[in-house]
């Protein structure tokens, strides 16, 4: 299984994590850089993966940071091949 580590603190706000995780995701150039787009991506990862969130904490404190980290679990507990461990 793949893990990816990522730090809340980068999450924090849309443009900082939609880059970072279609990067991190190796996601195609043409994905709609949208919390929508990325539960789609998700379902389409290829392989097992585990998402590994460090600094969770500094997520929580913005209002796009506590929608990504619903979108993250909402994604993880839909799908058998994605992980999410949180720090």
């Amino acid at each position: 299984m793949e893990t990816i580590r990522l730090d809340g603190v980068q999450l924090r706000d849309r443009e900082d994590a939609m880059e970072l995780l279609g990067q991190a995701l190796a996601l195609p150039e043409w994905w709609g850089q949208n919390l929508d787009a990325l539960y789609d991506c998700l379902t389409d990862l290829g392989g097992p993966v585990r998402l590994g969130v460090f600094r969770r904490e500094a997520m929580m404190e913005t209002p796009f940071g506590r929608r990504l980290l619903r979108v993250l679990r909402d994604a993880a507990e839909e799908l058998p091949w994605l992980e999410l461990e949180l720090d």
